[in-house]
């Protein structure tokens, strides 16, 4: 299963609007799902882990479920909800009391009926007095009692809990020695129609997003779980970003709060540019946003095959980022086709050789003897007529790499040496394509005279 095969998955189901997403983010405990009366906003399955009576399970949010063609949107839509019903261990069908039961509850329940999975009917927006009289309405679907709630208003939630937690299969004794290698998290970003959707499947080898020629049809963050040989990764689809100016619908503005939000839990970033177009303007703001947030990037050239030029490309590209980008000088670029694959078994080795230079620690006597090459090497300025004093360097943290500096009036170092000595680091200690901070101080040597020398 896409999320990790340890933990029990609940997926939600419905027709669209029946709100699957406000009773996801009830379940979860907070808003993971974006929530609109737009029928049809959740486009893809968000998951998210929670717990149901004392279990860790993994929930999952899909989209409407709706009767069309395979080939629209609507039949990619439906064709994900059904691939999420079977990684299920038990389905929570959601049916809309207030409007009663249609035609397609009744199709789907027929459906759900021969998956052979525990099914929970939930008849939600049943608040107030004759919400539960409504809630009856749904017996006749034939998937037993029917369990009253108002997402919106928290009324029955307890319940339904209970009711999940029921239904979970048995615990599987444990295995000792199990690999608790730490999770690494990604998130893809990049402009509409980049192909982020298209990568995050061919990494993960299932259609586990929506894709197709229709710009912007992902509209969450989404979130999947997978092992490569090196541990558990955690990688979150995004909405493509535009600019701020072309951003006019409500919705797509939630869309982008999601992706920023899911760039701020990430470690490292994807960025993917759609070769066809180069790396454009808003590509540059992206890729300043995660390192303004203190984030490794690494751009995933996408669309590769189609490229005739590919010498000029990849120099167009190299140019932009020499002077765009010069805060992640030597990012790493890897051309890929994330439709055909090609060039994707790659990316993951630049992922982790830059999420381990993001949490490289560089010891106080091994960051001082290149301190003093630097000072000896350029000279510190004069600043209001007087020399600085700059005295040693310590790494206090990584992630992202973070050096404070101490002397006497540190605090006004030019920014020119301070690019220079960030540039200087980075070369020394190879930190291509990651931020680096530089931290002023104008202090005492906490170490004194037998200090860390490591």
């Amino acid at each position: 299963m896409a999320a990790g095969d340890s933990l029990p998955v609940v997926a939600i189901l419905g027709r669209p609007n029946v709100g699957k997403s406000s009773l996801f983010n009830r379940l979860v405990g907070r808003r993971l799902a974006i929530v609109d009366d737009t029928p049809g906003v959740t486009r893809d399955r968000k998951e998210a882990e929670t717990q149901m009576g004392g279990r860790d399970i993994l929930l999952v949010d899909t989209a409407g479920l709706e009767e069309a063609a395979p080939e629209t949107l609507y039949g990619r839509m439906r064709a994900s909800s059904e691939a999420a019903l079977e990684q299920a261990d038990v389905a929570v069908f959601v049916v809309d009391a207030r409007t009663g039961i249609t035609a397609s509850d009744r199709a789907f329940a027929n459906w759900l009926r021969r998956a052979h999975r525990p099914v929970i009917l939930v008849a939600n927006k049943a608040e107030g007095r004759g919400g539960a009289a409504n809630a009856m309405e749904a017996y006749e679907l034939g998937l037993g009692d029917p369990i009253a709630v108002s997402a919106e208003h928290n009324e029955g939630i307890a319940g339904l809990m209970i009711a999940i937690a029921e239904h979970l299969p048995e615990l599987e004794p444990e295995v000792e020695g199990e690999d608790d290698a730490k999770l690494l998290r990604l998130a893809i970003l990049g402009r509409p129609n980049a192909g982020k959707s298209t990568l995050l499947n061919t990494l993960l080898g299932e259609e586990r997003m929506i894709t197709g020629p229709e710009p912007g049809l992902t509209r969450d963050a989404i979130a999947s779980q997978w092992q490569d040989e090196h541990g558990p990764i955690r990688i979150v689809d995004t909405a493509g970003m535009r600019k701020r100016a072309r951003i006019t619908h409500r919705l797509e503005e939630m869309s982008v709060a999601s992706s920023i939000g899911a760039l701020r839990e990430a470690e490292v970033v994807i960025l993917v540019l759609d070769g066809l177009l180069g790396l454009e303007e808003q590509d540059i703001r992206i890729a300043r946003l995660a390192e303004r947030e203190g984030r490794a990037v690494v751009i995933a050239l996408n669309k590769w095959d189609a490229i005739e030029d590919r010498v000029a490309a990849r120099q167009r590209i190299s140019d932009t980022l020499e002077t765009s980008l010069n805060q992640l000088r030597g990012i790493e670029v890897v051309t890929i086709s994330a439709a055909t694959g090609a060039g994707v078994d790659k990316l993951m080795p630049a992922v982790r050789r830059t999420h381990e230079r993001w949490n490289r620690r560089i010891g106080t006597g091994a960051l001082n003897r290149w301190f003093a090459h630097m000072l000896e090497k350029h000279q510190l300025p004069l600043v209001e007529g007087r020399r600085l004093k700059l005295r040693y360097a310590t790494m206090p943290k990584a992630r992202p790499p973070t050096i404070t500096l101490f002397g006497t009036r540190a605090e006004q170092l030019p920014q020119e040496y301070q690019r220079y000595l960030l540039n200087g680091f980075r070369e020394e200690f190879d930190m291509p394509g990651v931020p680096i901070r530089l931290q002023l101080r104008g202090t005492e040597n906490p170490y004194g005279e037998d200090g860390d020398k490591d």
